[in-house]
């Protein structure tokens, strides 16, 4: 968590302001890429969810990502201020492992350890439904982060960044502060998730995510 002392005056404790946006549903599924390669298994996105860095606990299919947030704090004096403040947003996904061949002799239906994926990385990019896509312009850039999770006989749930601190702080979300540029910026974040299974054979799979930036009226 950061703490902004810019632009404090460009925003009260609580913007009334209703923004009506496009709601893309977080689709997650089995695809024909997710059962290329040589691997005998591969990963199924059991479902994906993100919450606002200022609401960490409160997990949602579509995120309501907040460009500035002003928390209650107390000065020295004890009197009640109100500190602009950056939040990155976390994201959770939740794996299930499938079988390629779960009927044939040489594949049993239960997996066995060397079945089991050990997912590593991922990377998150930004798209919007105009084609408007260009990075630090239309849209944050994207990244890569590292996770270590395995996923065996049983789901298999882990946390992850889904908005960098810093994004909040470059264009184009930084304008979006006190109501400015776009005012808001629906996007759907494709987060692809890597990793082997226990004989070092890549895996991937890929899921969608609606993420809607603005500057939202801020928790009481």
């Amino acid at each position: 968590m950061t703490t902004w002392t810019r632009w404090f005056t460009t925003k009260g404790s609580v913007r009334a302001t209703a923004i009506a946006l496009a709601v893309v549903p977080f689709m997650a599924g089995c695809t024909s890429k997710q059962t290329e390669g040589d691997s005998s298994s591969y990963l199924i996105i059991q479902s994906m969810s993100a919450a606002s860095g200022a609401e960490a606990s409160q997990f949602s299919s579509v995120l309501a990502s907040d460009v500035l947030t002003f928390v209650k704090k107390t000065d020295e004096s004890g009197k009640t201020i109100m500190v602009p403040t950056i939040f990155e947003d976390p994201g959770q996904v939740t794996f299930r492992l499938a079988l390629k061949d779960p009927g044939s002799a040489a594949t049993p239906t239960n997996p066995t350890s060397t079945n089991f994926i050990t997912v590593t990385r991922y990377h998150v990019e930004y798209v919007r439904s105009d084609g408007r896509n260009t990075p630090g312009v239309d849209v944050p850039f994207p990244f890569d982060g590292g996770m270590t999770v395995t996923v065996a006989g049983s789901n298999a749930t882990v946390g992850f960044t889904l908005v960098r601190l810093q994004a909040k702080e470059e264009a184009p979300l930084r304008a979006l502060v006190g109501g400015g540029g776009a005012d808001a910026i629906t996007t759907i974040a494709k987060v692809t998730f890597y990793g082997t299974d226990q004989a070092g054979r890549a895996v991937s799979v890929t899921g969608n995510i609606t993420v809607n930036f603005a500057d939202w009226g801020d928790p009481s």
